[in-house]
């Protein structure tokens, strides 16, 4: 496993403790996705990107996650039909109505 999944899973787990852990929770992902952008991780860094897209739009910044998720998904020219893009295109659309 890489340490981009792992910042982004105890980044889920922070969340999961409630609001006062939002802040670490999100700490957790950025730290995921510059490791995944250093390691040219494509696969790691959309999954960190969808799980703070997802915390932004909880948080009311639905244009910001919605730019960031739409900026991920453009790079996949393959593998429409793996569960992480297709959660992260579900969210997309979620976020543009």
């Amino acid at each position: 496993m890489s340490a981009a999944e792992l910042y982004r899973l105890k980044g889920e787990a922070l969340l999961s403790r409630g609001a006062p852990f939002e802040a670490q929770a999100q700490a957790c992902f950025e730290q995921a996705i510059a490791i995944a952008r250093q390691q040219e991780a494509r696969s790691w860094e959309l999954r960190a990107v969808t799980s703070l897209a997802r915390l932004r739009a909880q948080r009311g910044r639905r244009e910001e996650a919605r730019t960031m998720l739409a900026e991920i998904c453009g790079w996949f020219t393959e593998g429409f039909d793996t569960p992480d893009l297709k959660d992260a295109k579900a969210l997309l659309e979620e976020l543009n109505d």
